[in-house]
């Protein structure tokens, strides 16, 4: 229960927050892709599952994916880091190879 003052008079607030985890694919899809990801040792192996993963799998891309296991509490921060920051170097490596005309 919040209690919100405004001037003088004090209203009770009840306040819910809810953080229900979005299902983007099953649980055991979610082990499976875990799984995976955890066996690339080098982060050529991480793109190369990347280019597979986006190209053959029927769902959002693997970055949101590896966001919403993060956020779900599914994996821990330092291997979510360790998969986007390969990811967002690739990015950035292939954004800065295109020619500005």
């Amino acid at each position: 229960m919040a209690k919100c003052l405004i001037g003088q008079n004090i209203l009770n607030t009840r306040m819910t927050t809810t953080n229900k985890p979005t299902k983007i694919i099953g649980k055991s899809a979610n082990d499976a892709l875990i799984d995976q990801l955890r066996a690339c040792q080098n982060s050529e192996e991480i793109l190369e599952f990347e280019k597979w993963f986006n190209r053959n799998i029927d769902s959002d891309k693997l970055y949101k994916i590896i966001c919403e296991l993060l956020k779900n509490r599914s994996i821990s921060r330092t291997l979510a880091s360790k998969w986007l920051v390969t990811l967002i170097e690739n990015r950035d490596k292939i954004i800065s190879n295109i020619p500005v005309k």
